[in-house]
């Protein structure tokens, strides 16, 4: 295992490698840090030299000043591939690693040999998108109200009630993992991700980068059927909707998760 931080003009990067092979990155969402890939490090590792790290702002990496901001993302992202010397990566996004993985995939496509949009739509306008199932719109937003209802009863949103009701030990290890990151306004960043959700949806024809839309079925925070929506745009993706899973379908199914990464992965070369 190697451990480092990276100098960026404002900030720190910490950032972890480990195994042997292709080049495979792993951008966590706004309740994680490098840590949030335990369960697929150790698996990924006997075939991909895994890179995992933390956002600025999320410990152990360290705050910018004003707080992190989404815009830095890309550019963080792509001195880290270039610091450990990576000629080209695959990415496993989950949430907010999307804004970081999915503009390097449309800086610099040549770079990325595939992607796994995981219960994201990184900077994509999909709130301005029009959905054909208009109930099944209505039913989601009806769940996604009871997000503050969870939060209230010491649950997590992003874990879900599922696995608070099911997994209680694993949904500890998810809340204390997002607790790590002290003094992070996690709403502030929150709405600065969502005030920079500004790229048209018709910009994902252009991408040619192989990918896969990864999403849970009891997802109240981001919605499914936007995965569905937008893997139809592009000429290389395809669609995957885990069965009795949240918005962190990699923390809480990840024998699935891993599954139908590793086949994707395979598949695309």
């Amino acid at each position: 295992m190697q451990r480092g931080f990276l100098e960026r003009p404002d900030c720190r990067l910490y950032y972890e490698i480990a195994g042997d092979g292709p080049f495979l990155v792993f951008a966590h969402g706004l309740g994680g840090n490098h840590l949030s890939w335990w369960q697929q490090v150790p698996h990924f590792a006997a075939h991909y030299t895994c890179v995992s790290f933390a956002h600025r702002g999320f410990a152990p990496s360290s705050m910018p000043p004003g707080g992190p901001d989404p815009a830095a993302y890309l550019d963080d992202l792509t001195a880290l591939i270039d610091h450990i010397g990576a000629p080209d990566v695959r990415i496993v996004a989950q949430s907010m690693g999307g804004w970081s993985a999915l503009g390097l995939a449309f800086a610099q496509p040549q770079r990325v040999r595939a992607l796994v949009m995981a219960s994201t739509a990184g900077g994509i306008a999909w709130p301005g998108l029009s959905f054909a199932d208009a109930e099944r719109v209505a039913r989601w937003k009806r769940e996604a109200e009871t997000a503050n209802d969870l939060f209230a009863r010491g649950g997590h949103p992003a874990a879900g009630a599922r696995m608070a009701r099911e997994q209680p030990t694993l949904h500890h290890l998810y809340r204390e993992i997002d607790a790590l990151s002290l003094g992070l306004d996690k709403l502030a960043l929150r709405q600065r991700l969502g005030a920079a959700l500004t790229r048209p949806a018709d910009d994902l024809r252009t991408l040619e980068v192989p990918t896969l839309w990864l999403t849970g079925a009891e997802d109240i925070v981001f919605p499914p059927f936007v995965a569905d929506t937008l893997s139809a745009l592009m000429p290389q993706a395809r669609l995957a909707c885990v069965r009795d899973a949240g918005h962190s379908v990699y923390f809480e199914r990840p024998d699935v998760f891993n599954r139908i990464v590793e086949d994707f992965l395979s598949e695309t070369g």
